[in-house]
């Protein structure tokens, strides 16, 4: 007997409901997945877990949200800048300059601190490309009698595995008074690896994860050993020419940022000590771990090339994205200089934190490197002003919650999304 038209239309519907229940994707449980903590994460792979549903936009209100709360937190300004599909856009909140009032600008340039981990490690990739350095190769091998480990592989540097003390925890351990004894000294690689070894190894090479400054001075080495360059060579020639890269610039010992700059305001131990301008510094103490200049615009440009292809072939590409948990959130990890961190909505997102006296800085970007988000606050050791600028990443590349958000001015800092405390990568006393 046929059916009529109404007991067809309600068994499709009834079918189609039953499909859409069957297959709905689970983005919380891809997003807390053990099983992708240790994975190769290549763009065929990814699925929806790492797109936005079809239509999603940035929640460029939740991303302003996000600074004005770094700035309640006790930053000066904050900006952002996104790319994607749908072009260009930034924010920019209170000023670059206490003393002259300008305000903040998303062309001005800043130390981006370990974010700069992530430009060694690709110079050090191609590296390995090039069949100069093996990735699981005994850094003594090219460096001779440097570690007092044979075990200690290069891998294990670029994913902080080695077990090196962070120097930089006693350096700083008074904030200001550290920074202030080193503002203006030079070191040799070799000075910062002494102080790294003249502190217990933290664990035993390639067992835990453990963030170590000294990691990525000793790839600096290695980069300068292999390509005969100074490191600064090595970035300009291979990553910020190719890429046109004109803002970004590795300055050493030189203490300047030239062109139009963001000033640096770092927090003393001290609650209601006046803050401190940290914008001139050599940075002598970081080096290859974190002396590059940059700006919103070209860190944008940097992660997408990264994440599509045009810095490293597809073997090393994947090498770097292969990534294991850094805390029991499952939703943070590393990879060869670079995070991943996985967002509330299911997307994936990889780059780098960086903390360097009076600046934090974001830039992350999708793994097809359609999508990216450079974001910073003028300001240091306040980490929640750290973690206040980490919610720009849900805001930009979630879009906006399913509750509504108030919409005016004086309800911004209600409106920026919800983060996780920021991580350290450099010794915080507030």
């Amino acid at each position: 007997m046929p059916l009529s038209p109404q007991r067809r239309l309600a068994l499709c519907t009834t079918l189609v409901a039953a499909l859409a229940a069957g297959l709905a994707p689970a983005t919380s449980a891809v997003a807390a997945a053990p099983a992708a903590a240790t994975a190769t994460d290549p763009v065929a792979a990814v699925g929806a877990a790492t797109r936005p549903a079809a239509g999603r936009l940035p929640d460029m209100e939740g991303v302003a949200g996000a600074l004005s709360a770094a700035m309640a937190k006790g930053a000066p300004g904050a900006m952002a800048r996104y790319t994607g599909p749908g072009g260009v856009k930034t924010r920019a909140l209170g000023v670059r300059d206490r003393v002259s009032g300008a305000p903040m600008d998303t062309q001005g340039r800043f130390r981006i601190g370990s974010v700069s981990k992530t430009f060694s490690a690709v110079v050090l990739l191609q590296l390995v490309d090039e069949g100069k350095v093996e990735l699981d190769a005994p850094v003594n091998r090219y460096l001779p009698k440097l570690l007092p480990d044979d075990r200690i592989t290069v891998r294990h540097l670029l994913t902080h595995r080695s077990g090196l003390a962070d120097y930089t925890d006693a350096m700083f351990n008074r904030t200001v008074p550290g920074f202030e004894a080193v503002r203006n000294r030079v070191f040799s690689y070799q000075e910062l690896v002494n102080l790294s070894l003249s502190e217990p190894r933290t664990t035993e090479p390639g067992v835990a994860y453990k963030y170590s400054n000294a990691n990525f001075v000793v790839v600096g080495m290695l980069i300068e050993k292999a390509t005969g360059q100074p490191v600064a060579d090595a970035y300009q020639r291979r990553i910020f020419t190719p890429l046109g890269l004109r803002n970004t610039s590795y300055v050493h010992p030189d203490t300047r940022i030239a062109g139009l700059q963001v000033r640096g305001y770092l927090h003393p131990d001290e609650a209601g000590a006046p803050l401190v301008d940290s914008t001139e510094q050599t940075v002598s103490w970081a080096q290859s771990a974190g002396a590059v200049i940059s700006n919103p615009e070209d860190l944008n440009t940097f992660t997408s090339a990264l994440m599509q292809g045009r810095l490293l072939s597809p073997r090393m590409l994947d090498a770097m994205t292969t990534v294991t948990p850094t805390d029991a959130t499952n939703t943070r990890f590393y990879g060869l200089g670079l995070r991943r961190y996985d967002l509330s909505c299911g997307t994936r997102v990889y780059g780098h934190t960086g903390t360097v006296q009076g600046f934090y800085t974001y830039t992350f970007a999708t793994r097809d490197g359609r999508r990216s988000l450079a974001a910073m606050a003028n300001t240091s050791n306040r980490g929640e002003a750290n973690t206040a600028l980490g919610g720009t990443l849900e805001a930009a590349f979630c879009g906006k919650p399913t509750a509504p958000k108030p919409s005016s001015r004086a309800a911004l800092d209600a409106s920026a999304p919800a983060a996780l405390p920021a991580e350290q990568d450099l010794r915080e006393n507030r």
